[in-house]
């Protein structure tokens, strides 16, 4: 099986997949068997601690992590790299396919300089493009909130990148002391009359005007066929209430490693390579 690890630089979402035609289940498509959502370690963690909470997760779920046949990594937290190499080899006996420079993706990258890309944009529109086609539109939405445009043919032609929903109310929350902490969640009412929906509802639809107006000004250069998804932690709260985003997919970047990681199949699925 394998297991793919999308480590953000707030949460790490976990998928363990069966994939097509696995020699338990021949001629069957893949198949999402579990998957985790849990706090990005931090650089002062061990390998042996993010080891054990590995496998202590597979514990859980009645999984030995001896199913696991291959790795496929999109991070960025550089800092936690080496960490999670020496979790893959010492606890794993495998070597990871990092989505880097040099893995095959299908998209070329048409923007001023491919490198800088992140890692896990990239591995959002392999996703997004396989399921949808083009032109599309993926908004991620985690600590950074991303908009990344694919033409219709599949290239990566740029984006924009904005606050995330929880870092932009920490800013508020950290910058006025009268303000309590409130639960990001859809306010009743766009009129409030206390505090705390007032703040809720200056956080809910002030973002949703945010994602918007961006996606709005992006159809219009792209035009009216072009599909939108988001991802992300928020992702379901915030498209309840946008005008333009047209589907949600949570499991958008675990897919997207999954068929980078098909695609990169007799390259790196060698146990102890």
């Amino acid at each position: 099986m394998l297991l793919a690890m999308d480590v953000g630089n707030t949460n790490t979402v976990l998928g363990l997949y069966r994939l097509a035609n696995d020699a338990a289940n021949p001629a069957t498509g893949p198949e999402l068997v579990s998957n985790w959502r849990i706090t990005t370690p931090s650089s002062k963690q061990t390998s042996d601690e993010f080891g054990i909470l590995l496998r202590n997760l597979f514990s859980l779920k009645g999984l030995e992590i001896g199913v696991v046949d291959g790795i496929a990594i999109s991070s960025v937290v550089p800092p936690l790299d080496s960490t999670l190499r020496q979790v893959c080899e010492l606890y794993f006996h495998i070597k990871p396919v990092f989505i880097e420079p040099g893995v095959k993706t299908g998209i070329p990258v048409l923007t001023d300089n491919p490198a800088e890309l992140g890692a896990d944009r990239i591995v959002n529109c392999v996703a997004a493009f396989e399921r949808f086609g083009g032109p599309c539109i993926v908004v991620d939405m985690g600590t950074a909130t991303t908009f990344d445009v694919l033409s219709k043919k599949g290239e990566f032609l740029g984006g924009a990148i904005a606050p995330g929903l929880g870092i932009s109310a920490d800013a508020l929350f950290s910058r006025a002391a009268r303000l309590p902490r409130i639960d990001i969640k859809k306010p009743a009412k766009v009129i409030g009359t206390g505090t705390v929906d007032n703040i809720q509802i200056g956080l809910y639809y002030g973002y949703i005007g945010l994602v918007d107006g961006i996606l709005e000004r992006m159809i219009a250069e792209m035009g009216p066929e072009t599909k939108t998804v988001a991802t992300g932690g928020l992702a379901r709260l915030i498209a309840g209430g946008s005008k333009y985003i047209g589907a949600v997919d949570e499991m958008l970047t675990l897919t997207g490693l999954r068929l980078i990681y098909e695609r990169n199949l007799d390259k790196h699925r060698k146990r102890g390579a």
